[in-house]
Order: structure tokens, then sequence, then C-alpha cells
């Protein structure tokens, strides 16, 4: 798929998405003729794994990091140091999620008080 469409379906900006590239964090599996970045399924994919980690606050070198394990952990199921890092990223993840449930339940108590004016 070119960039338009990856656009499109995961809701980001073509810009991100060069910006992305530009960085390292999602490469075009292939380029055109006329040098069109192409994208495959799994591209798309790996694209949803960083739209989903930047909600819960990872920076982009995080993104690149759990990335990289992603990609060991697939080349080899056994890499026992790509596995420890999946599962450090996800406890963080898990502690930011419960972060953000504070600040909602915060947020909605907010609004409640402030609807009950």
């Amino acid at each position: 798929m070119h960039i338009g469409e990856l656009a499109d379906r995961s809701e980001l900006s073509l810009r991100t998405i060069r910006h992305y590239d530009e960085i390292g964090l999602l490469k075009p599996s292939a380029r055109s003729d006329g040098g069109y970045r192409l994208y495959t399924e799994r591209d798309f994919e790996r694209l949803m794994l960083i739209r989903r980690m930047k909600p819960l606050g990872f920076a982009l070198e995080e993104m690149g990091e759990l990335l990289a394990a992603a990609d060991a952990l697939e080349a080899d199921p056994a890499d026992g140091a790509a596995r420890s890092r999946m599962d450090a990223f996800l406890t963080e993840a898990v502690e930011r999620r419960a972060k953000l449930e504070r600040q909602l339940a915060a947020a909605d108590e907010f609004i409640a008080r402030l609807s009950a004016r």
C-alpha cells in the first residue's frame, strides 16, 4: 500500500509516517519504480504498535527499543535478552495505564463536581 492508504488506515498524518521513516522507526518495505514508499500489512501492524505506545507516553527512543526487541523475538523466540526487554515494556505499560486510569478518575470526579454546581 502507498503511504496515503497507510495514513488513512492508521489515522496518522503523512508527515508523522515520513518522520518515523526518517528516524528509522518505520521503514517502507519497498519503493515503487517512481520512488514512492510501499508498505505491507506487517508495516501497518508495526505502525499501530507505535501508535498505541504514544498515549502511554513512551518516547521515540523507547519505541525503537521495543520494536528492536520484537524483531529479535521474531527472529529467535528463545532470545532471553529480547524476552526480558519485552517483559519490562509490558510492566511499564501496565504501570502507565494504571496512572492514566487514576488521572481519568480524577477528571471524572472534577467534572461531576462542576456539573453539581
